[in-house]
């Protein structure tokens, strides 16, 4: 392609392009969600009450503004300090972004661990991409219908948290999909090969 206004335009184009279909896919990925467990005024009064707080903010910084927040969901009421990590770990780019990580209660709580634990070892990064395997992976747990009591996300939880104190990294993201397949297959919970856990 030439390097000219016009090549450069195409580019330009052609990105966007890309910006938008990939928009689109995540959203019909997300479609086949549940709802989140906690009532959108509830969310609303989080992000108010993170008016003070600066952000991009580290969830130390979160916790310090308003980890005695409580939010009431389906299954029961939690602090922001319950549900959001206190580490320099994990940074926060608005408001929204807590708000996405409060919704659902108990992949967050699971995060939260797994995030704190991370911070643990000598080298604590956590790509983003391999944070957001981990937590679809949490919110695949959650939509098994079988699972009313959420026994599978505290087992991944925990299988990981193992793997950071037994081998001093963090597994991977595939791993801990496969490790949540296997739990399902195990208690006899369905999974299909078209799912995210159909691995």
């Amino acid at each position: 392609m030439a390097d000219d206004k016009s090549g450069r335009d195409k580019q330009a184009d052609d990105e966007e392009r890309r910006q938008r279909q990939r928009a689109i896919q995540t959203e019909l990925e997300r479609g086949d969600e549940p709802e989140p467990p906690v009532d959108p005024s509830e969310l609303a009064t989080v992000e108010l009450a993170l008016e003070t707080v600066e952000f991009p903010a580290t969830g130390a910084d979160v916790v310090a503004a308003v980890g005695d927040h409580e939010i009431a969901g389906q299954d029961g009421t939690f602090t922001v300090a319950e549900l959001v990590p206190e580490t320099d770990v994990e940074t926060f780019d608005a408001p929204e972004a807590v708000r996405e990580r409060v919704q659902r209660p108990t992949v967050a709580g699971a995060m939260k661990r797994v995030v704190e634990a991370s911070a643990t070892l000598s080298d604590p990064e956590f790509p983003s991409s391999q944070r957001e395997g981990y937590a679809k992976t949490f919110r695949a747990l959650e939509n098994v219908d079988a699972d009313d009591e959420d026994e599978g996300i505290a087992y991944v939880r925990e299988w990981i948290v193992d793997r950071i104190e037994e081998t001093g990294k963090l597994p991977g993201s595939r791993d801990v999909r496969r490790e949540a397949a296997k739990f399902c297959r195990r208690n006899d919970y369905p999974v299909r090969n078209d799912e995210w856990l159909g691995i």
